[in-house]
C-alpha cells in the first residue's frame, strides 16, 4: 500500500505524446484545416483516458486514507491494551497491600486481646489482729522481765567484735595499690664535643628506691648536637620530677639541663 499511495501522489504525465497529438489536432482544426477521423480517435481515447486516470487517483487517494484510519485504530487499540495491563497490575498490587495490612491488623488484635484479658487486680490481703490473750495479774507479773538478759547482749557484742576482726584481716591482707608515672626525659648535652655515651653512663648510674630506668635514643637537634631522650616508671610517693632533675643537672660537665618530654600515669 505505500507504493500505490506514493504513486498516488506523485504528478507524472505518462501519455504526454497522446495529449500532444491531441493539442495539434485542436489547434488545426481552429485553423480550418479538416480533421481525420484518426485524430478524433484520439482526442476520445486521451479524454477517456484522463477520466479513468482521475479515477484511479481517487480510489488511491480514498485507499490510503483508509488504511491511514486502519493503522491508527491498530495503534490506539495497542495503546489500550497496554493501558489496561497496566491497571491491572496496579489493581493486583493495591489487593496484595490490603490483604498484608488486614493480615497485620489481625495479628496485632489477637496480641492485645490476650494482654488486656491477663490484668488482674490485686486485693489487699486483710490485716489480721494480733490476739491478746488475758491473764490474770500475777502470772503477768511472773513472766515479764524489767531489766532484759545480760547473756543476750554479750553474745551480740562478742559476734559484732568477731566481725570486726575478721574484715580488718580481709582488707589488710588486699595488696594496696601503688600509683606509678611513666616519664621520658630530654637531656641536653653542652655542644656536639660531649661524648653521649658517657652522659648516657651518667644517667642511669642514679638509683633510687621506686625509679627504673627504660629505653633511650639520642635525637638530633641541630648542627650536629643530639639529645638524649630516656624513658623512665617512677612511684609517685618514693620518686618525684624535681628530685630526677636535681640528680640529672649534677652531672654539670655533661648536662647542659633537663626537660619532660612526656608524663603518663600508669
Amino acid at each position: 500500500m505505500s507504493g500505490l499511495q506514493g504513486l498516488g501522489q506523485e504528478n507524472i504525465w505518462f501519455d504526454k505524446s497522446r495529449y500532444d497529438e491531441a493539442e495539434r489536432h485542436f489547434y488545426e482544426g481552429r485553423n480550418g484545416i479538416p480533421q481525420t477521423p484518426q485524430a478524433k480517435t484520439t482526442l476520445q481515447g486521451s479524454k477517456r483516458h484522463a477520466r479513468t486516470q482521475k479515477q484511479r487517483e481517487r480510489k488511491t487517494s480514498q485507499n490510503a486514507s483508509k488504511s491511514e484510519d486502519q493503522s491508527e485504530l491498530v495503534s490506539r487499540l495497542k495503546s489500550l491494551e497496554l493501558d489496561n495491563k497496566n491497571l491491572h497490575k496496579v489493581v493486583d498490587n493495591l489487593r496484595a497491600v490490603l490483604s498484608k495490612l488486614e493480615s497485620r491488623m489481625a495479628v496485632l488484635e489477637k496480641s492485645q486481646a490476650p494482654a488486656s484479658k491477663t490484668v488482674t487486680v490485686t486485693k489487699a490481703a486483710p490485716v489480721q489482729k494480733p490476739k491478746v490473750e488475758e491473764h490474770n495479774g500475777a502470772d503477768d507479773d511472773d513472766d515479764i522481765d524489767l531489766f532484759g538478759s545480760d547473756e543476750e547482749d554479750e553474745d551480740a557484742e562478742r559476734i559484732k567484735a568477731e566481725r570486726v576482726k575478721e574484715y580488718t584481716q580481709r582488707k589488710s591482707k588486699k595488696p594496696a595499690l601503688i600509683a606509678k608515672s611513666s616519664i621520658l626525659l630530654d637531656v641536653k648535652p653542652w655542644d656536639d664535643e660531649t661524648k653521649m655515651s658517657k652522659l648516657e653512663e651518667c644517667v642511669r648510674s642514679i638509683q633510687m628506691d621506686g625509679l627504673l630506668w627504660g629505653a633511650s635514643k639520642l635525637v638530633p637537634v641541630g648542627y650536629g648536637i643530639k639529645k638524649l631522650q630516656i624513658n623512665c616508671v617512677v612511684e609517685d610517693d618514693k620518686v618525684g620530677t624535681d628530685i630526677l632533675e636535681e640528680e640529672i643537672t649534677k652531672f654539670e660537665d655533661y648536662v647542659q639541663s633537663v626537660d619532660i618530654a612526656a608524663f603518663n600515669k600508669i
